[in-house]
């Protein structure tokens, strides 16, 4: 008799065990598995942006592609003249960026062309396009109604065949009297998100009689 209730007691332990052994680890792999399937297919929705950057929707709002894309504002901020010696004169070209959107704005390029008396004496860019994640590009982020200083020293060099422009120059930064200058360009921009649409750009022509 207690021999029979031994052996029902040992059979009762072994099924107890059993039913108490730990999950099997291919479970937790699954879910794993699952949940990144789950936030890759969160980044590749249609019309979703993750990244709202500055925007009033916040996390998830509607995609960039989707929304009209203010154009910014850009100003002459500083157009003046550093330095002039024999062989070389330094000016100084910055502009004021203002960002209209709600999201903020990479400007990716400013070019421009610097004329006197209708003859092109300077040319340049800042900023620069970025391409790929692997490249270290150069471009400012502009955010909402807070504008934004960009600019950069523009080196002329004496060549002396262009004595007329020469003297103007002198005549700049010795007495103040400016040149017939006029500024031409245009500026890169877009919306700084993950899903950003395709480029936008600005034209901008300044002149000393605007």
């Amino acid at each position: 008799m207690k021999l029979m209730q031994y052996k029902h007691f040992i059979s009762t332990f072994k099924k107890c065990k059993q039913r108490s052994n730990p999950m099997n680890p291919k479970i937790f792999v699954g879910a794993a598995v699952g949940g990144m399937i789950a936030i890759l297919m969160i980044f590749a929705l249609p019309g979703t942006s993750i990244i709202s950057d500055v925007g009033e929707q916040g996390f998830l709002s509607p995609s960039t592609q989707e929304q009209t894309v203010l154009p910014i504002n850009i100003e002459l901020f500083n157009f003046s003249i550093l330095e002039i010696a024999e062989s070389q004169a330094i000016l100084e070209l910055e502009f004021k960026v203002t960002n209209p959107n709600f999201k903020s704005v990479m400007l990716q390029h400013v070019k421009y062309s610097v004329y006197h008396d209708d003859s092109r004496i300077a040319a340049g860019g800042i900023g620069s396009t970025p391409e790929g994640f692997l490249a270290s590009p150069n471009y400012f982020i502009v955010l909402h109604e807070r504008p934004l200083i960009v600019g950069e020293k523009i080196i002329i060099e004496n060549s002396g065949n262009t004595p007329v422009l020469w003297e103007a120059l002198t005549n700049w930064k010795n007495s103040g009297a400016e040149l017939n200058w006029r500024i031409t360009g245009e500026a890169f921009f877009n919306l700084s998100s993950l899903t950003a649409g395709q480029e936008n750009i600005l034209s901008f022509d300044f002149s000393k009689h605007d």
